[in-house]
């Protein structure tokens, strides 16, 4: 049986952990051609010694050295810097696994859509950012984008794609984070210590803030747009606080179709990394019998006004999505800083997109170019936020 080639950007990341996993497991199934990260040397010498990869890359070019000198006598190849992970990205493997972190994560997955790889995403910023550009890519090289996200990848195994006009409605699902049932005055006091503490998933520190506020959600709704054919008014969002079923799909026979599994990334890992087979896992299977209950409730925009932002973020195109994110970006950093409050992030994030829709009009971006230049101009007005919060 053939291996599956491999190649993952953000191995160091807890996306890339997982992956790592399960190649650790069934070392017989893939050849790992590169492993990137930004910065974490230590943690990509040894999974790359460990899974025999052939390629090394940091992305922080001022750590060459440091990764040559873990990697000495290894025959791993080393590489450093911004270039060198978009190169590896364009390096033909069966699969790319793109779990780089922020915006930082759209040019090395277009670089593997260029090359004609199938991609699985993790990097939901690559189409929050640049959505139309990273589809038109697809269509245009003939490969296909899987979604890893947990609640992406559960709706595409229960989106029927002969009957999409059958859809009435794609429902992704929230835990609600660690303040689902607090009210907007307790929230002014949390501080990353508590936001940081997520009830259900182990994730990176962006991701856990932004699940804290709702904004991760936010950006899960503009990627599902992007992935399905469908349109702004049929997605919705429940708060689910078990985290078991990820997704769910409306058709209009009245049929709701729900995917559930435990919280765990190694499953629609590893469904991407063998779709359309399936691999098998070794976790937890999922025992309802001794859950006994799910419960669902609306998500309360007045309370998370981050999930609001990106619905209307969405209204607005590609542009908006990347002045949002890189708003989002900058404020979780102030946040995790301690420099702005819990609350001041969605007001940093705010002000940043109705300043760049009233002065520059956020028109759909045509290239790359445009979106970094749109990326460049939000987080300089965010760092202006912050500096104004912080006074």
């Amino acid at each position: 049986m053939k291996k599956t080639s491999l190649s993952i950007l953000g191995a160091t990341g807890s996306v890339g952990t997982s992956a790592l996993n399960i190649v650790r497991d069934a070392p017989e199934d893939f050849e790992v051609y590169t492993l990137a990260a930004h910065s974490n040397v230590e943690k990509l010498a040894q999974a790359a010694i460990e899974v025999n990869a052939r390629r090394a890359v940091i992305g922080d070019e001022r750590l060459f050295d440091a990764l040559k000198q873990a990697l000495s006598g290894s025959n791993i190849e080393v590489a450093a810097g911004r270039r060198a992970v978009i190169e590896s990205a364009a390096i033909p493997v069966d699969v790319v696994l793109s779990a780089v972190v922020g915006a930082a994560g759209l040019e090395p997955t277009l670089a593997a859509i260029e090359a004609g790889t199938k991609v699985a995403l993790a990097n939901k910023e690559s189409l929050v950012c640049a959505g139309r550009l990273v589809n038109a890519a697809v269509k245009r090289n003939g490969t296909e984008l899987l979604s890893v996200d947990s609640e992406h990848n559960a709706v595409f195994q229960v989106f029927e794609k002969e009957n999409s006009r059958n859809v009435e409605k794609v429902i992704i699902t929230a835990s609600g984070g660690p303040f689902r049932t607090w009210t907007y005055e307790q929230m002014r006091d949390v501080t990353p210590e508590m936001a940081l503490k997520h009830p259900n998933w182990s994730m990176g520190r962006r991701i856990t803030i932004n699940s804290a506020t709702l904004m991760n959600k936010g950006f899960e709704v503009i990627e599902a747009f992007h992935l399905f054919p469908i349109e702004p008014h049929q997605l919705d969002v429940l708060v689910h606080p078990q985290s078991l079923v990820h997704g769910l799909v409306q058709y209009d026979d009245g049929s709701l179709l729900a995917h559930l599994s435990t919280p765990d990334m190694r499953t629609p890992i590893a469904h991407c990394l063998g779709y359309p087979k399936r691999r098998k896992v070794e976790l937890e299977r999922l025992d309802l019998g001794s859950i006994g209950a799910l419960s669902f409730e609306k998500p309360d925009v007045k309370r998370f006004p981050m999930l609001g932002l990106a619905f209307e973020a969405m209204k607005h195109g590609d542009g908006a999505g990347a002045a949002v994110n890189a708003a989002d970006e900058i404020a979780v950093g102030a946040f995790l800083d301690k420099t702005i409050g819990f609350l001041d992030m969605a007001v940093i994030v705010d002000n940043v997109l109705n300043t760049m829709l009233q002065r520059h009009g956020l028109k759909q971006p045509s290239s790359v170019e445009e979106v970094l230049e749109i990326d460049s101009l939000a987080r300089r007005l965010a760092h202006e936020q912050v500096m104004t919060k912080a006074a």
